[in-house]
């Protein structure tokens, strides 16, 4: 058991909870934050005590009903659910192997798309396994990348680069997102040391990584919309939709631009005019 990351991760999450969100009430002379500890162990159906030591890095292993119950009690994510059995030292459920070769539904599905549409297949940990050409075109080729670099999650804290796509504005989100992103990752394939050895590399040479990890923030990878930045064509807003295999190994990003919007246009202009360069 990891006494200590135990010990942050249930305070931050019981942080993050209010008591409306709980069903509890939420009185006008209340200062602490989020949640008391007497709450959760209520939740819970523990004693205070045990729970309180738990936060304070002195409490015995929980059995595997009490962690269920303190991840209900906390309200937390499938993925915060099994980052805390693996904290617990329980063995959380196995999600997957990880494996180089694309899902045949996903490189289908690729296979099949329009040429004005952007697709990439991406492991758990953020490799690029394959692209068709509009994403390559507008993206760069992200499967040139060899050793740790092949992760984005890697390349995003170690490599300016990596950011010139996006809008500075939008890159605190990002980070945080990866951050939280590679902590799903390091839990669901837990016996494997890259995801472990990653997070050690980011810790020691990005303060901003070791900040960020310092959330305990974990979550899988879900739609969103973004802003892309092409040397050539300006700002492209996309929205990206994704599509998992069922252990959820692999996801197809499909990211797509809202109809008779600039952005669609650029699309379109951007699958024509593929690596060529409009300006010198």
């Amino acid at each position: 058991m990891d006494r200590k990351e135990l010990a942050e991760f249930l305070r931050r999450r019981r942080e993050a909870l209010r008591p409306r969100d709980v069903g509890l009430v939420e009185g006008p002379r209340r200062r602490t934050r989020g949640l008391r500890r007497e709450e959760v162990a209520q939740l819970a159906g523990m004693s205070t005590d045990y729970y309180a030591r738990l936060e304070q890095r002195r409490a015995p292993q929980p059995s595997l009903q009490i962690t269920t119950s303190l991840a209900r009690a906390l309200r937390l994510t499938p993925d915060e659910r099994d980052h805390l059995f693996a904290l617990i030292g329980h063995n959380a459920p196995a999600r997957f192997q990880r494996s180089e070769h694309v899902s045949p539904a996903l490189m289908r599905v690729l296979e099949r798309l329009n040429d004005d549409t952007p697709a990439l297949v991406l492991s758990d940990m953020a490799d690029t396994l394959a692209m068709n050409p509009i994403a390559i075109a507008l993206l760069g080729d992200q499967m040139r990348h060899t050793g740790l670099a092949r992760s984005a999650y890697y390349r995003w804290f170690t490599d300016p680069a990596e950011r010139l796509v996006y809008p500075e504005e939008d890159h605190p989100r990002h980070s945080r997102a990866q951050a939280a992103r590679l902590r799903a990752a390091l839990t669901a394939g837990s016996s494997d040391p890259r995801a472990a050895r990653i997070v050690a590399e980011l810790q020691e040479h990005s303060p901003e990584f070791a900040g960020l990890w310092e959330l305990r923030e974990v979550a899988q990878r879900y739609g969103d919309s973004k802003t892309i930045l092409d040397p050539d064509l300006g700002r492209i807003d996309v929205d990206a939709q994704v599509l998992f295999t069922e252990n959820r190994a692999q996801t197809l990003v499909v990211m797509t631009a809202r109809p008779g919007t600039e952005s669609q246009g650029k699309l379109e202009l951007l699958s024509v005019i593929g690596h060529q360069q409009l300006t010198p």
